[in-house]
């Protein structure tokens, strides 16, 4: 007899003593991702049907583009997580400022902060290609009873305590951790349970991939120029392979299971790169790190990074340990 799996809910209940903080509180807070990301990926998966694809004819606090689906995926998650008596404020890459949320008594007695990018990836969503959601878990630093403040938000990413993506693709899986390894989540559409597909997920030490936008390639610094052809040159590992989708969940997502290394450099065009330190850089470095992988802006790590403002760039190269220290490596050279 096939063993049955065992689904979110349980793992979370068995594996509460590993959480440092209230059992309770990180249940109600993985239940209300887990239901948003089930409404929202039920959207996802009717893209093509109903008039959800496509610009919403408005610009996000970056200057880009917000597709209706961005939008639709911003609110189903600020609603729920909102409704959870959880949360006293949350980040979005969608908002200009953070969201001060109160308690159902008008007070602020919620511990928790939440940062996320609701819907990364989600220009390729009118090309039936894999976007997910990203989110990162702090617990407040201003006292409890008074509004959320900046500071809440502006913690450096070893202060997570949590944090996790979910990948909508060929089929949903919720991945993240609290500290104590990463483990994924498929979603069964059928039954609208997420069962533990990928327990204890680790990044190999090596890895044949690398990850970017070549088409940027002129604009990079000398040092990826190098390690970019240090990956293509045949030598007996080499050459490695090159996959590009765009969206850092998947990418990230298949060099983890896979060996591979993701880097978003700075370039004349983006001086800090383009990926937010708060609600794509922390929370993925938290997930490899935990995975036995690294993540680094080039010269330090980056859940060391003091962050100075809510949308912070900063450059990103995470993945498999050994290809992180190679790119470090070339960069040190310059």
């Amino acid at each position: 007899m096939a063993k049955q799996l065992q689904t979110l809910g349980e793992f979370i209940i068995e594996n509460q003593q590993a959480f440092p903080y209230s059992s309770g509180e990180l249940s109600r807070l993985i239940n209300s991702i887990r239901l948003a990301a089930k409404v929202v990926n039920h959207e996802v998966n009717k893209a093509g049907l109903v008039d959800i694809t496509g610009p919403a004819g408005a610009t996000n606090v970056q200057g880009e583009d917000q597709q209706k689906l961005d939008v639709y995926a911003h609110e189903k998650f600020i609603q729920t997580l909102t409704n959870r008596e959880i949360v006293c404020g949350i980040a979005s890459e969608e908002n200009d400022d953070f969201i001060t949320i109160k308690g159902s008594h008008g007070d602020h007695q919620n511990k928790y902060v939440v940062l996320m990018d609701p819907l990364d990836g989600s220009s390729n969503i009118d090309v039936n290609v894999s976007v997910g959601t990203i989110f990162s878990v702090y617990r407040r630093v201003t006292p409890l009873g008074t509004p959320v403040q900046l500071e809440d938000f502006l913690q450096p990413g070893h202060q997570q305590v949590a944090a996790g993506y979910i990948v909508y693709g060929t089929s949903t899986m919720l991945v993240y951790t609290t500290g104590c390894g990463v483990n994924g989540f498929t979603l069964n559409p059928a039954l609208g349970s997420w069962y533990l597909s990928h327990p204890n997920m680790r990044y190999p030490e090596d890895g044949r991939i690398y990850s970017v936008n070549e088409g940027n390639y002129i604009h990079f610094p000398q040092g990826i120029k190098d390690y970019i052809k240090y990956c293509q040159e045949e030598e007996e590992d080499r050459p490695y392979t090159s996959r590009y989708i765009g969206s850092l969940v998947s990418d990230f997502h298949r060099n983890m299971i896979k060996g591979g290394i993701y880097m978003y450099p700075p370039s004349s065009k983006a001086p800090n790169g383009k990926l937010r330190l708060l609600y794509e850089c922390n929370p993925m470095a938290f997930i490899a790190e935990q995975a036995g992988g690294k993540a680094s802006d080039g010269k330090r790590r980056v859940m060391d990074i003091e962050p100075t403002e809510l949308h912070q760039r900063v450059p990103f190269y995470c993945g498999s340990k050994n290809m992180v220290d190679k790119v470090e490596e070339f960069l040190a050279r310059y």
